[in-house]
C-alpha cells in the first residue's frame, strides 16, 4: 500500500504517490476508463488527487469529482490549481488577479462536487498581478474554508521566498510547490529545493518518468511504440519530442535497466522511487490511461535505493541531466 508523508512543514499527510489527471481525464481517455483509474488508485491506498481548472478546459475537474463521488470526503486530499485560461478565455479568465482567483475557486468547487479543496495552488507566477493582491485573495479563501492550504507550481526560489513572507504576514502558510522533477530534469535542486527546505515548503513533483522516457519503452533509432504518448498529440507528444531525437540519451536510459532489475523494479517504478529519495519531495504525481498502470506504479512507494545505486544512476546519465536553475521560468505575460 502507498505510504504517506507530511506536505512541507504542515500537519497534512498526503499519499507519497499522488494521482494526477493532466492530459488524461476529459481528453486522452474516456470517462469510464478515467473512473476505473481513480478507483484503482483508491484501491492501492492513494488518498491524494491532483487536478487543475485548465486541464481539458475544466472538464478534468468534473470527471475527477464524479469519479470520487461517494468516497467519504475526510478520506481524501483533493488539490486543484488556478492561473491558466479557462472557459471562454476572456480578459479576466486567466492569471492570479483577485477577480479570477475568487471566481475560479467557486467554479472548481462546483465541478469537483466538494465544499473545499485541501490544497489550492497558483499554477504559475503572475507578473501582471501584484503579489500582495494574489496572496490576499488566497488568505480570504482559506479564511472562508474553501481551501485548507495554499501552494504554488513552478515558482523560482525568489518568488517562493516573497510569497512565503506575505503568506505569514496574512496569517496562513505557503506549504508546497509543484515542479517538474525527474532523473533527467533536476533544475529545482540548486536553488528551489534549498529555499524550500529553509521555508518549510514541500515538493509535489510532476512527470517523474520524464513524460514516459524513463519507462524505457522508447528505443534509440526506432519509431515510438504505437499508442504511446509520443504518438498522441492530445497526450503530450509535443513535450516528449525533445528527448526522442537524442539517441545517446535513449541509450543511457536503457543502461538503467540493470539497476531497476537489481532492485526488482520496473523502469517506471525506479524513476518514481528515485524522486522520492529526495527528502524535500512530499509526493510524486502519476497519471494513467489504464488502471493497471496505477497498480504497477504504486509499487514504487516505500522503496529505498541504496546510495551506490543512486551514484550509478548519476554516472549512467552523466551530462544528459538538465540542472540549470534558470529553466524554472516565470511566464513573461499571462496566456490569454
Amino acid at each position: 500500500m502507498v505510504q504517506h508523508r507530511y506536505l512541507g512543514n504542515s500537519g497534512l499527510k498526503i499519499s507519497e504517490i499522488t494521482y494526477g489527471n493532466w492530459l488524461t481525464h476529459g481528453s486522452q481517455v474516456e470517462n469510464e476508463v478515467a473512473t476505473r483509474c481513480v478507483h484503482a488508485a483508491l484501491d492501492a491506498g492513494i488518498t491524494t488527487f491532483d487536478t487543475a481548472d485548465t486541464y481539458a478546459n475544466t472538464v478534468a475537474e468534473t470527471v475527477l469529482g464524479e469519479a470520487l463521488a461517494g468516497v467519504p470526503r475526510h478520506e481524501l486530499e483533493i488539490f486543484t490549481k488556478v492561473y491558466f485560461p479557462t472557459g471562454s478565455k476572456g480578459p479576466n479568465d486567466t492569471g492570479l488577479s483577485r477577480k479570477h482567483v475568487m471566481e475560479s475557486i467557486d467554479a472548481s468547487l462546483r465541478r469537483l462536487g466538494t465544499d473545499y479543496v485541501d490544497l489550492y495552488q497558483a499554477h504559475r507566477y503572475d507578473v501582471e498581478t501584484p503579489l500582495e493582491e494574489t496572496m490576499q485573495a488566497f488568505a480570504d479563501i482559506v479564511r472562508a474554508g474553501k481551501a485548507l492550504y495554499i501552494g504554488v507550481s513552478e515558482w523560482p526560489a525568489d518568488n517562493l521566498r516573497a510569497g512565503h513572507a506575505l503568506a505569514r504576514e496574512l496569517g496562513f502558510g505557503l506549504i508546497s510547490n509543484q515542479p517538474q522533477y525527474s532523473m533527467l530534469w533536476r533544475v529545482i535542486e540548486p536553488e528551489v529545493v534549498p529555499a524550500s527546505v529553509e521555508l518549510g515548503i514541500g515538493q509535489i513533483v510532476w512527470s517523474p518518468v520524464a513524460q514516459g522516457v524513463l519507462t524505457g519503452k522508447y528505443l534509440p533509432g526506432q519509431a515510438p511504440p504505437a499508442g504511446s504518448r509520443a504518438t498522441d498529440e492530445k497526450g503530450g507528444a509535443s513535450m516528449i519530442r525533445r528527448f526522442l531525437g537524442d539517441d545517446d540519451l535513449l541509450t543511457r536510459v536503457q543502461e538503467l535497466r540493470p539497476v531497476a532489475e537489481e532492485l526488482g523494479l520496473t523502469m517506471a517504478q525506479l524513476a518514481i522511487a528515485w524522486v522520492l529519495q529526495n527528502d524535500n519531495v512530499s509526493a510524486a504525481i502519476i497519471g494513467a490511461s489504464r488502471p493497471e498502470q496505477v497498480a504497477e506504479n504504486v509499487r514504487a512507494s516505500g522503496v529505498e535505493i541504496p546510495e551506490e545505486l543512486m551514484a550509478r544512476i548519476d554516472t549512467v546519465l552523466g551530462d544528459k541531466v538538465v540542472r540549470d536553475p534558470s529553466l524554472t521560468t516565470v511566464p513573461e505575460a499571462r496566456l490569454a
